[in-house]
């Protein structure tokens, strides 16, 4: 029977939640408010104007040399990034002939794509790849240079998103002395201009970058990176370094992940494996949320149905654990529907999101379905959480007649709330870690901190006994707050210290169901 009444008190809460338009309003913000923080960047960056600059070079080669290598760059992006569907190009053909090559492969393509007829670089004739590509590469070569160079720059946006003019935009100014420079900055008409020196080679003048606004460092860094690589290579080729030797010095030295699988055999680690390292942090991030606003919710509830007297009404039919059990699970039923319905909603977005934006995403949905462990970790903990933090607050507001006494009673509570979002980072980077371990035995902070370990997974151990520690707490949570609740639901004026609910904790309590009045006072306040 008790049982019975638990459950109607259950579906009343969770009737009396989901059927509102505010309730339904309130859980799609988030979605909302991820979709808009996501998308409103990438939609003021494709609409940003590129930088305009130009180049005073007083050295008569450098800014030439820059600009190739600019175009070279470019080019390698357009080669192997995949590009507007609606766009084609005179060079598909050659796209999907070396689409499959690495980064090195392809810059010793492009190098020769773009450099003189009758020059052949060793290093593309050492090329692993088929005679007949080799021989398109070098047929193409005047036709891709002059395509390329009468590309406008909208045309060459829909190549790919990284090309250079997408960001920063030459401009050729007649007029090329500092003062006509100057006034077009100061006019809006020019971002910024650079100044080399004659002798880049060997003087050690810096070149000027000359702006009005200096904290922008994006073009200089840019253009700094070009320079910087134009000049070893002059300088090299300056002091009679060998091309061969020159280029294996500049090699960059690679470095490749390799991770230990169960069995401790090696297995490379590619872009997904980066991501589900770093998926746990979304999960507790959600999980942390959903926790938060059921706990709050049951808070809330409480506090207004005893400020209102429905209470009292409600009391003259059940007993006050009945009532307890009855709210805690109806909103308990809440805080799941809330769960699933951003599942769904995250999911449709990362459906949707790459056809809207004509780009590809992470793989994030099929890395979630095809490893139903971090789902059914997420409900598992929110579950067992939930509980816990139920049991605090829902002991806690039952003495509580406002919600500002309830504030000041349940801080400790919020402030330990707070440290799985301190701690969410450093976890996530040393899931194993001294950190993740200490505090996965500490129970209000274990479903988020085991959560945050999903990646890197414990050992079956730690799952076993973490979570026998969880089950024991919320045991003991649920046992102290049924007694605070059958205490204080009646209870008015002022709220009880800390101090005065332990001492509550020690006393008996006598319960007559048809005593409305004062049965649920212990007998010394009768």
């Amino acid at each position: 029977m008790s049982l019975d009444r638990a459950f109607y008190i259950a579906r009343r809460e969770y009737v009396e939640n989901i059927r509102t338009k505010g309730f339904w309003f309130g859980i799609l913000m988030l979605p909302i408010m991820l979709l808009i923080i996501a998308i409103v960047p990438i939609i003021i960056n494709s609409t940003k104007a590129p930088k305009s600059y130009t180049v005073i070079d007083q050295s008569g080669w450098l800014h030439e040399s820059i600009q190739k290598e600019i175009d070279h760059r470019d080019f390698i992006h357009y080669l192997s990034e995949p590009i507007d569907s609606t766009f084609h190009t005179p060079f598909d053909d050659l796209r999907r002939l070396v689409n499959n090559e690495d980064a090195q492969s392809l810059s010793t393509i492009t190098a020769n794509l773009f450099s003189s007829p009758l020059a052949v670089s060793a290093d593309f004739d050492a090329l692993q790849i088929p005679t007949t590509t080799k021989q398109q590469i070098i047929k193409n070569r005047d036709a891709a240079r002059q395509w390329w160079h009468s590309l406008s720059r909208q045309e060459k946006s829909k190549l790919s998103a990284r090309i250079s003019t997408n960001h920063f935009l030459l401009s050729r100014h007649k007029d090329l002395t500092p003062s006509a420079l100057n006034k077009a900055i100061q006019a809006n008409e020019l971002f910024a201009y650079f100044k080399i020196e004659a002798d880049p080679l060997r003087s050690s003048s810096p070149v000027l970058y000359v702006s009005n606004n200096l904290t922008d460092t994006e073009l200089k860094s840019w253009l700094q990176q070009f320079a910087t690589d134009v000049v070893r290579k002059a300088r090299l080729k300056d002091k009679n370094v060998d091309p061969t030797i020159a280029s294996w010095i500049n090699e960059p030295l690679i470095f490749r992940g390799i991770q230990i699988d169960a069995e401790g055999h090696e297995e490379s680690v590619n872009s997904d494996d980066v991501i589900r390292q770093w998926l746990p942090v979304v999960f507790v991030y959600l999980l942390w949320i959903s926790i938060l606003i059921s706990s709050q919710m049951l808070l809330t509830n409480t506090i207004e149905e005893k400020s209102n007297k429905l209470i009292e009404v409600l009391l003259s039919s059940v007993s006050p654990l009945v009532l307890m059990a009855g709210k805690i699970a109806g909103i308990a039923a809440t805080g799941l529907t809330i769960i699933l319905f951003w599942g769904a909603m995250l999911l449709m977005i990362l459906g949707v999101l790459p056809q809207v934006l004509g780009a590809s995403l992470p793989p994030l949905g099929e890395i979630i379905l095809s490893d139903p462990w971090f789902l059914g970790s997420f409900i598992v903990y929110f579950i067992l959480g939930y509980l816990l933090y139920a049991a605090i607050l829902v002991g806690l507001g039952s003495v509580c007649n406002n919600l500002k006494e309830a504030q000041n009673l349940t801080l400790p509570v919020q402030l330990i709330q707070m440290l799985p979002l301190l701690v969410m980072i450093p976890i996530g980077k040393d899931p194993n870690g001294l950190l993740a371990q200490t505090l996965s035995y500490f129970p209000p902070l274990t479903p988020f901190v085991m959560m945050n370990r999903a990646a890197a997974p414990p050992t079956s151990m730690e799952y076993f006994l973490t979570t026998l520690l969880l089950l024991i707490s919320i045991v003991v949570a649920l046992w102290v707050a049924a007694k605070i609740f059958r205490i204080g639901i009646l209870m008015t004026g002022k709220p009880p210290s800390i101090l005065a609910i332990i001492k509550l904790l020690r006393q008996p309590v006598v319960f007559q169901p048809t005593d409305t009045n004062n049965s649920f006072l212990p007998p010394t306040e009768k």
